[in-house]
């Protein structure tokens, strides 16, 4: 094996080893939202809002990117814990020069959400119930939260919109009242 080809499979290990190790951490890899739910949750976010746009998994950088280049006056962050995805959006973030997109590598359950007006979201059931704990704890102020496909467990969503898809995945839109 050449140097080229010996170097390859280590990239190709090291990419995969990071994408394992973050979907132990996490309990779930790096999924993409659909093209279908990922317009359907740009469409149901108002950019009229005050304050930043967090996307709590950013993952590839697929939504988070997007908003940045359509919204360059909106602050827009994103949380991502694997390693590979968030490189990959890094590099797009840079590569576009979207001085608007912060990319940070760490839980969202560290986040400051004291500047977001708007969440975005494609988690997990256990992942839901982390941010609504954090939601109840730290967030003092009204707040839009979009979430692909899984819902907070005993918040009531003001509108759930079905995908027309084969699993008919629904996006669950929240107008959280802080208390």
């Amino acid at each position: 094996m050449d140097f080229i080809a010996t170097a390859f499979f280590f990239l190709v290990l090291l990419i995969a080893l990071s994408i394992v190790w973050s979907t132990l951490k996490t309990g779930i890899s790096p999924m993409m939202s659909s093209s279908k739910a990922r317009q359907t949750m740009l469409n149901a976010i108002s950019m009229d809002e005050k304050g930043a746009l967090i996307d709590l998994g950013s993952g590839w950088g697929t939504l988070v990117i997007p908003v940045a280049k359509k919204q360059p006056n909106k602050q827009v962050i994103g949380y991502e814990l694997s390693w590979f995805p968030w490189m990959v959006s890094v590099l797009f973030k840079y590569s576009l020069g979207l001085d608007n997109l912060t990319l940070y590598r760490e839980d969202f359950k560290n986040a400051d959400f004291s500047t977001a007006s708007t969440l975005v979201c494609y988690l997990f059931p256990s992942g839901m119930v982390a941010l609504e704990e954090k939601l109840k704890q730290n967030v003092l102020k009204n707040i839009t939260i979009v979430s692909n496909t899984f819902a907070l467990p005993s918040y009531k969503p003001t509108k759930v919109i079905k995908l027309k898809d084969f699993y008919q995945t629904p996006i669950y839109v929240y107008h959280w009242q802080a208390k």
